[in-house]
């Protein structure tokens, strides 16, 4: 094996294996090699640019998430574990360690179900279902260089060269992984933590291999628990899990110098293998959230809800819809969205983002789709159940044909006057195709801070830094406006 540039345009000296056969042997050193030589003068302006938002966004959602009923269970859990330490729990006064503030601000970024979503690029690689990369890297990065007393240069460079590798080692897993029912923020999210702990750590080349190893064994989340606190639950164990790892191989933890290419490693045992040409010499090589990007939800739902919940507001007001006079309305999809769009009737908040029957529902009824609206009250009110029973939702011949690297969603309404309405969208709000601003998701922000009763003044100033949050001496001066 020998050292040799790769990456392209991307300005980063990797370690590039003699990769010789089809398990892609050295692939793990090549990964780890990325994360040590990455050097955050390497960053492409218009990547930091993409984060800002993401990062922001984050934030913004570990402060709802603060309020929601699984974060008021892990303050309570964390209390009483009589924790110390000097990492910020997002909206509270808890100050704990490290990995407990990643756990905490995990599950509340991923709460909701609000937060950024990882695009495929292979056709096979079900659009939207990859994983969401923030929710398991920021948590992880943000409570380590809040300790460490990073600079925001730092905890820039960490956070992406974690959901970089994440989001890689998502693209390039079989999609097995996903179909037959892991949850991929949860088991790639991890190595995003890891990863973000080994950079901000400085750890050496075969240091970060273990670290990477001993990720991977704690990778774990399975998709039969969305709809329940175990989802966001995923996300905050992945980001501990980094944080463990990392302490583990810098105290001499031993491991395997090959987790992802060995055919007991992870991607054999989670996937049943894995697109080689899809990480090697990728990482960086574009960088995934500058191409294909990453999407920012408009919706605390589900994102596979969104292309069509975008569509609806639009044909609401184009054609001023009085939710009295709808008749039927069908949703059509590819047949991988009712895989994770499992609940028909919803009988909570959290069963109701993931239920595309209710998205449509509420939309009609209300004309927008927020955190208000993702309520136990909201789900359970008559009219909202009666117009759940007007909307069939399946398999669209034509959303099928248009590929599953895409969210193809085909809106038909028939109103009682006998019109016929049609609309279709590949893609919704806040994707690459349609972005949201910086300032749209600093207006996300401001609902998700109000949502948690946050103060206003401090909301204002948190999304001045994040603007210019590369250029932060001390990731301090943004912390400690976050309990």
């Amino acid at each position: 094996m020998a050292a040799s540039s790769a990456g392209g345009g991307s300005g980063i000296r990797h370690f590039t294996p003699d990769i010789h056969s089809e398990r892609g042997e050295g692939l793990t050193r090549e990964v780890a090699s990325f994360i040590v030589d990455c050097r955050g003068g390497q960053l492409p302006e218009e990547l930091i640019e993409v984060g800002r938002k993401s990062i922001l966004d984050g934030i913004g959602l570990a402060l709802a998430g603060s309020v929601a009923r699984s974060g008021r269970i892990v303050q309570n859990y964390l209390g009483k574990q009589h924790l110390s330490g000097d990492a910020t729990v997002i909206g509270t006064a808890l100050r704990v360690a490290e990995r407990f503030a990643a756990f905490a601000n995990g599950i509340g970024v991923h709460a909701d179900d609000y937060d950024d979503t990882q695009l495929a690029v292979q056709e096979d690689r079900v659009y939207g279902l990859l994983t969401h990369p923030t929710a398991p890297c920021l948590p992880a990065a943000l409570a380590i260089a809040e300790c460490r007393d990073n600079t925001g240069g730092e905890l820039t460079l960490a956070y992406h060269v974690g959901v970089e590798v994440e989001s890689k080692i998502a693209e390039a897993i079989s999609p097995r992984h996903y179909q037959h029912g892991f949850h991929s923020t949860a088991t790639c999210g991890t190595f995003a933590s890891a990863a973000a702990a080994a950079k901000l750590h400085g750890l050496d080349l075969a240091t970060t291999v273990r670290a990477l190893a001993i990720a991977a064994s704690q990778a774990a989340g399975l998709r039969e628990n969305f709809g329940t606190m175990t989802k966001p639950f995923h996300a905050g164990r992945a980001a501990e899990a980094g944080i463990i790892a990392a302490d583990l191989a810098n105290a001499g933890w031993t491991a395997t110098d090959r987790i992802l290419e060995s055919p007991r490693g992870f991607f054999q045992a989670h996937g049943g293998g894995y697109a080689l040409e899809a990480i090697h010499g990728k990482l960086g090589n574009p960088w995934t959230f500058i191409d294909p990007g990453v999407s920012i939800k408009p919706h605390p739902s589900g994102s596979l809800t969104h292309p069509g919940m975008t569509t609806m507001l639009k044909l609401i007001v184009e054609h001023d819809i009085d939710p009295a006079q709808v008749e039927r309305v069908a949703v059509g999809t590819n047949h991988n969205m009712p895989n994770a769009l499992i609940h028909h009737r919803p009988s909570d908040d959290l069963q109701a983002k993931f239920s595309m029957e209710f998205c449509i529902a509420i939309v009609l009824l209300e004309r927008r789709g927020g955190l208000p609206e993702f309520t136990d009250e909201a789900v359970n009110r008559d009219d909202v159940k009666a117009m759940i029973e007007k909307i069939d939702f399946g398999v669209h011949p034509d959303a099928e044909a248009a590929g599953y690297h895409k969210m193809t969603t085909i809106i038909d309404i028939e109103l009682k006057d006998g019109r016929r309405i049609s609309g279709r969208a590949d893609f919704g709000k806040g994707s690459p195709a349609n972005p949201m601003s910086y300032a749209e998701v600093a207006d996300k922000f401001r609902g998700c801070a109000e949502f948690a009763r946050f103060d206003g003044d401090r909301t204002e100033r948190i999304i001045g830094l994040v603007r210019k949050l590369e250029r932060l001496e001390s990731v301090r001066e943004l912390t400690e406006l976050l309990g």
